[in-house]
């Protein structure tokens, strides 16, 4: 392994920048396996230098992907400063592929064979109570306006992970959601998309409809808001010229 670094060291294969993608998801990979490591460490699995190594961990470090921590030494400590041990931060560990969606999954089959549809419509409606509790919240100052409601919506899903955005468009607004935490379920299980578009009608305060969602094979989840309607300005117009009239 050594001898592959200095080689590889010397065809200059270890001059890559730091985000590399595949180099660190390859560092990613061991730590996660290892549960920690050193640079040293690390560069004899990958057969990289320790220099290489460092390079991937500082860029890592600063994208809150790593963190480190001196490593504990058991007996006399030697000469110099003791080497720092790398580990996976949580958020990092979120990135990688888990079974929450199988287990969810599983989980809805299991109440839509014991309690039908309408048993899988009331869980979704429970699982969202405490999204759209905080939304609400969220959306204390956004005023009545249905266009200003959406745009601090969209704010309240943001900071809950749903990447999502509010423009204003000819009909009315659009509501788009980048991201869905459930998108994988929710393709065999449209209940959780219907839910999700009862909670936004509810608290953007009118009707509104789903145009597109990504658990359908869309690139984004897009929800058109129309405007409340103004008053009749005819009827007023009719009104004036029945008092010009005396009738």
């Amino acid at each position: 392994m050594k001898n592959a670094a200095v080689l590889a060291e010397r065809t200059g294969a270890l001059d890559r920048d730091p985000s590399d993608g595949r180099t660190r998801d390859r560092v990613a990979q061991l730590l996660l396996q290892y549960g920690s490591a050193t640079t040293n460490e690390l560069s004899e699995a990958l057969g990289l230098s320790c220099a290489a190594i460092r390079r991937h961990l500082d860029a890592m470090l600063g994208d809150g992907l790593v963190e480190a921590r001196e490593q504990s030494v058991r007996g006399p400590r030697g000469r110099g400063r003791p080497a720092k041990v790398f580990s996976l931060t949580e958020s990092a560990r979120e990135s990688f592929p888990h079974a929450y969606d199988g287990l969810a999954t599983a989980a809805l089959r299991w109440i839509a064979q014991h309690g039908g549809p309408a048993a899988v419509s009331a869980f979704a409606t429970a699982q969202l109570a405490a999204l759209e509790e905080r939304c609400r919240a969220a959306m204390l100052e956004a005023g009545d306006d249905t266009l200003a409601r959406a745009k601090a919506l969209a704010s309240a899903l943001t900071a809950e992970g749903y990447a999502a955005g509010a423009s204003t468009i000819a009909s009315g607004g659009q509501l788009c959601q980048h991201h869905c935490p459930v998108a994988h379920v929710a393709a065999e299980f449209p209940q959780l998309c219907e839910a999700e578009t009862q909670v936004i009608s509810r608290l953007v305060g009118t009707h509104v409809q789903r145009l597109a969602t990504i658990a359908n094979g869309d690139g984004v989840c897009t929800t058109h808001i129309p405007t409340r309607r103004p008053l009749d300005k005819p009827a007023q117009h009719q009104t004036d010229h029945d008092k010009t009239t005396g009738s």
